[in-house]
Formats: structure tokens, C-alpha cells, sequence
């Protein structure tokens, strides 16, 4: 089975970076020598089947980086997939199967099962973000604030769990932020710039503290999206009713599981929140040998 076969049909991650993710991780662990406890112990012709198990219940997503895992150790490794990821899996549920050279499932295991607990922590969180935004508009999605070279796999995990991706990084969107108003010397020179030098594809969003920020942006016209940083309800539904449709709102800071729903309800488009990445609980999987 390829690891592809297993990705979300509806997110975005390249095989490639599923390849190079899993061979940074395996460089990390075997180091310079190797697994040393598994070649000590274990007989080069043993064999081993184990069960890839979900303890908890929640929204699997990684499994094809398990798969990537044990493949680029051994390409005797068979592995049976019951689950692919996005999908809601109950607890004590079997999501991968394995068997193959005993060696290469035991150096795996924990590579593999590091890769499916953070993923699947972030699908969880994030679905149970999604779960508090039904019957309105509104969309949950990331940010920037991810680990450092897992950008790409913990945004395709939030889309495992039905949330949307914000910008990957600097260079696929623009955001002003407050300082790049204060430098640039406000909000209609820093959306004059920004609009005078960006392709017809590249989408501008800016972040505003106030109503009268909002008004100050509404009357540029040069603005795709505005970001409604740390605004309360109130001034949420306000900036809605300004905006009129004219733009897309995305409301920003104090987005919880507590406040979700409240914000979801005052119209905002979208809604993003750092937590869906950077609080995620790890998902509790494990890898049973099944003698």
C-alpha cells in the first residue's frame, strides 16, 4: 500500500514532503550507529507482526508517515491499513497492521507512533473546534504558529480534522500587521504599497484593533480580508454589519473551545487560532506486538 493512498482527499500535502519529513526524523533517532538495542537483541531473520491501535477516540491523521516510516527501513514490511486519515476511529480500534523483519518494526514504532500522536492531536482538536461552528458560516483555521519543520504536516492535519489553512508562510499571502502599519506610516500608504506592487492572484489581508481602523480600510477599497484582532462580540457583530460583505472578516485572538461558538454566531467569516497547532494534545496511539 503507497502512504498516499491514505492521505485526506480533500487536503493539501505533497509526497514529497511526507519523504523528507520521515527521513529527517529517522536521521534524528538512529543517529550515527544505528538502533544498537534492536540489532544487540533481536536476530536479523526474526519476524514481527504488530497492530497500530488507537487508545483514545478522536480523528486519526499521519498514518501514511507510519507507513513512510517502516517502508524506508525495510521494503520487506507489509503493511494493512483499516483506517485513512480524516477518519473518526473509535478507541481501541486497529488503524495499521505490520508485519515484516522484526528490526524495522521496532526502530519504527516510536518515529511512526510520534508522527500519527501529533497529527492526530491536531485533527481531534481541530474537529472539536469545527463541531462548535455548526449551523453558521463561519471557519475555523491555523496559523503560523507551528513547529519548526512541520509546518506542511500540521496544517494538512488541521484539514484532516475540517478546519482551513491560513497562509503557509510569508511568501503565498500578504498580512499587514500592526507594525507593518506603524513602519509604513498607516493604513492607506501600507495598502497603497501593497497593492501597487503584488500580482492580480496575491490576496491582501490587514489587521485592525478598532471600528475605526475598520472604517480607515473600508474607505482604502485595497484591502481582500480583514483580520479583527482581540475585538470582543460586540464589536465583532459591529464590524460585521460595517463591513456589509465588502470584505472578509476574520476574527483573531481569544479564539477557544470556550468562545467559538459566540464568535462563530456574530458573522465573521473566519475565524483562526494558534492553539489548533501549538496546544494540540498528543494523541495516545500505540504499537502492540502480536506474537
Amino acid at each position: 500500500m503507497l502512504p498516499s493512498a491514505l492521505l485526506h482527499p480533500d487536503a493539501f500535502l505533497s509526497p514529497l514532503a511526507i519523504t523528507d519529513a520521515v527521513r529527517r526524523a529517522l536521521d534524528e533517532d538512529l543517529g550515527r550507529a544505528g538502533d544498537v538495542t534492536s540489532v544487540a537483541t533481536i536476530p536479523e531473520a526474526t519476524q514481527a507482526h504488530a497492530i497500530l491501535v488507537a487508545r483514545q477516540a478522536g480523528v486519526i491523521a499521519g498514518l501514511p508517515l507510519a507507513i513512510e516510516t517502516f517502508r524506508q527501513l525495510s521494503t520487506d514490511v507489509a503493511i494493512t491499513a483499516h483506517a485513512r486519515d480524516g477518519d473518526t476511529v473509535a478507541a481501541g480500534i486497529q488503524v495499521l497492521t505490520i508485519s515484516g523483519p522484526a528490526r524495522a518494526v521496532l526502530t519504527g514504532e516510536r518515529t511512526a507512533l510520534n508522527f500519527v500522536g501529533r497529527l492526530s492531536g491536531i485533527a481531534t482538536l481541530t474537529a472539536d473546534y469545527v463541531r462548535h461552528t455548526a449551523g453558521t458560516k463561519m471557519r475555523i483555521c491555523c496559523t503560523r504558529k507551528t513547529t519548526p519543520g512541520l509546518r506542511a504536516l500540521e496544517k494538512y492535519a488541521v484539514r484532516c480534522g475540517g478546519g482551513f489553512n491560513h497562509r503557509f508562510g510569508l511568501d503565498d499571502a500578504i498580512l499587514i500587521k500592526d507594525n507593518h502599519i506603524a513602519v509604513a506610516g498607516g493604513i492607506r500608504p501600507v495598502l497603497e504599497a501593497a497593492r501597487a506592487k503584488i500580482g492580480h492572484l496575491v490576496k491582501i489581508e490587514i489587521e485592525v484593533d478598532t471600528i475605526d481602523q475598520l472604517r480607515e480600510v473600508l474607505d482604502t477599497n485595497l484591502a481582500d480580508v480583514v483580520l479583527l484582532d482581540n475585538m470582543d462580540l460586540d464589536t465583532l457583530k459591529k464590524a460585521v454589519a460595517m463591513s456589509a460583505g465588502r470584505v472578509v472578516l476574520e476574527a483573531s485572538g481569544g479564539v477557544t473551545r470556550e468562545s467559538i461558538s459566540r464568535i462563530a454566531a456574530t458573522g465573521v467569516d473566519y475565524a483562526s487560532s494558534g492553539a489548533l497547532t501549538h496546544s494540540a494534545p498528543n494523541f495516545d496511539v500505540a504499537l502492540d506486538i502480536d506474537a
